[in-house]
């Protein structure tokens, strides 16, 4: 009886072993999850929402920020900013301010959102859509590292706060980096012993860090204009060959990630300085895509192991109005190339889907942004993250939906109401901050709280 009785639990516990095994989760420690590509690869998710939208977890209250967070380790990241107590940012967030306040790092507790650390330092604001700080804290080997939208890059100890360096990019005699225009967005990345960001100033567009102690192991490249972007530092290997993608305004370049030595160059002038949204990779193929400018892909090769870049195509369009666009010209959204189609949000918030060959367009809609008519609103968004056969979209509205995206067009599963737009742009209210997908839930913030939603099919 009592072999019978092991034996039993030998069953019970191999079948339990299988059926844990069989549902996949994730952290999302970074800027587009745990491998930087903005898939989430997590099973166990719901198919539809539950009746009245998905079960809330918790929500806590938070300041002003486009920082999306980050989730590593049963802790929730998240950047803001508060004003000084006789501070005021323009009425029009299009104006540079010029204002007093502090930027924060929030440490919450993943299960109920309760503060488990808070770090702050007093920032000055010089910079236009002045909200609060832009990229996502990235959590990497007991450390996250944080940098605020004037230059401020922080490391700190992840489970306790205590600080363990800091840079000012902008300070340091070092670089003395000119604040773009809407402040410094290119989020951290984390390589090795290393952490790579856009800095800025002479021959420092992109230095590597020594992630332990802050102390810089290499700097790269130089631009005629002071301006250096705000897309993020990619890893990509490509034709056999490892490779840093940093992309100015001024062009798109190829790196030695381990020295910074250039590989090649590839000119691409961008009006107004906007290399915002991240460059994709497809095989050896690199997609990149700009507001005015629109898109262009490059070939990816190497001859003797020497890398280069060649063109293979690059969009016509006259402009970003609706009517001038051709392939695809994004502000916010990174796009996503699948079975031979790339999928992003076009100027005026069409989703589109265009040929990966040519650029071409297979077809847009209106409805994953908001609109339903023509396109009327400039810079409407929304982020596109594929799971499994389907994607979820969180629009600059509030909505999260559940959608198919093929050749064929789209096609909307459900729809939720997750929280209330806050960010004031265009004359209308927006929130303009990236999700993160983790555990199961949906972990989103406007400029007032941040809030988690399971997402589990049960």
């Amino acid at each position: 009886m009592r072999r019978a009785n092991t034996t039993w639990l030998c069953i019970l516990g191999t079948a339990f072993f299988l059926t844990a095994a069989s549902v996949r989760a994730d952290d999302w420690p970074q800027w587009l999850g745990p491998q930087r590509d903005g898939v989430w690869r997590e099973t166990g998710i719901l198919d539809k929402f539950p009746k009245g939208g998905p079960k809330q977890r918790w929500r806590m209250p938070v300041g002003g920020g486009y920082a999306g967070p980050a989730v590593a380790d049963g802790r929730v990241y998240v950047a803001d900013r508060v004003l000084a107590a006789d501070a005021k940012d323009p009425d029009n967030p299009f104006l540079a301010s010029n204002s007093d306040g502090e930027e924060r790092l929030w440490c919450l507790d993943e299960i109920d959102g309760h503060v488990l650390w808070k770090k702050s330092y007093p920032c000055k604001y010089q910079i236009s859509y002045s909200a609060g700080p832009r990229a996502t804290p990235t959590v990497a080997d007991g450390k996250v590292y944080f940098l605020g939208a004037m230059g401020n890059l922080h490391c700190y100890d992840a489970k306790s706060g205590n600080d363990i360096w800091a840079k000012d990019f902008v300070k340091d005699p070092a670089y003395k980096a000119p604040v773009p225009t809407w402040g410094f967005a290119a989020h951290p990345l984390v390589d090795g012993d290393k952490v790579i960001c856009l800095v800025g100033g002479p021959g420092s567009v992109v230095v590597a860090f020594d992630k332990g102690a802050g102390a810089e192991k290499w700097r790269s490249l130089s631009m005629e204009t002071e301006q250096i972007g705000y897309c993020p530092p990619m890893i990509y290997s490509a034709a056999g060959v490892r490779q840093l993608i940093i992309w100015t305004p001024e062009a798109v370049n190829g790196l030695d990630p381990e020295t910074g030595k250039p590989y090649w160059s590839q000119a691409f002038k961008l009006t107004s300085n906007l290399s915002i949204p991240t460059p994709r990779l497809d095989g050896d193929k690199l997609f990149v895509t700009a507001f005015y400018n629109g898109s262009m892909m490059l070939q990816l090769t190497a001859e003797d192991g020497n890398p280069s870049a060649k063109l293979l195509w690059k969009g016509k369009g006259r402009g970003e109005m609706p009517k001038l666009t051709d392939t695809l010209h994004s502000i916010m959204c990174t796009p996503y190339i699948r079975d031979g189609c790339i999928y992003g949000v076009c100027s005026f918030g069409q989703l589109r889907c265009i040929k990966e060959e040519d650029g071409s367009r297979v077809w847009e809609d209106l409805r994953a942004t908001g609109s339903v008519k023509e396109p009327t609103e400039r810079w409407a968004n929304a982020f596109l993250t594929p799971q499994g056969d389907r994607w979820f979209l969180f629009n600059e509205k509030g909505d999260l939906i559940i959608a198919r995206l093929t050749p064929t067009g789209y096609e909307e599963i459900d729809r939720a109401h997750l929280l209330e737009p806050t960010n004031k742009a265009m004359g209308r209210s927006v929130v303009w901050s990236h999700p993160a997908y983790a555990d199961k839930c949906i972990f989103v913030r406007n400029d007032k709280e941040i809030v988690c939603y399971s997402l589990a099919a049960d």
